[in-house]
């Protein structure tokens, strides 16, 4: 990975960051890593714990963003979270996945969270 796209990552998730703890999610975890792979954001909504992934992009539609978690993203995902959930004894625990999507122009970039963006995959 190009070190631009990795600045580019590490902004969106600073804006994600900032965007959701304003929606008022709580107890943010960021980058968790475990054998299965990575999520970007674990955090509280209400009573709804939700694993968040973000999606930033340059230069293409706001559409292209939201469809960049493919299905092979959507099942590492899933299995991160339900070893999370072991892990941390939150078997109980009511979750989704949610993503958000940000596209960066030459203005104020664009930030949209999707609330359930896809079920349980595995």
């Amino acid at each position: 990975m190009t070190k631009e796209r990795l600045a580019l990552g590490e902004y969106g998730e600073k804006l994600a960051f900032k965007k959701i703890k304003r929606l008022g999610y709580k107890h943010i975890i960021q980058n968790y890593r475990c054998p299965l792979g990575e999520v970007d954001l674990i955090a509280q909504d209400g009573d709804t714990l939700a694993f968040i992934e973000i999606k930033t992009r340059k230069h293409r539609s706001m559409a292209y963003a939201k469809e960049a978690v493919d299905a092979r993203k959507r099942r590492q995902i899933s299995k991160v979270a339900l070893s999370y959930m072991k892990a941390h004894n939150r078997c109980d625990v009511k979750a989704r996945f949610d993503v958000v999507a940000i596209h960066l122009t030459r203005g104020k970039p664009e930030i949209e969270v999707i609330k359930n963006a896809f079920d349980l995959e595995y």
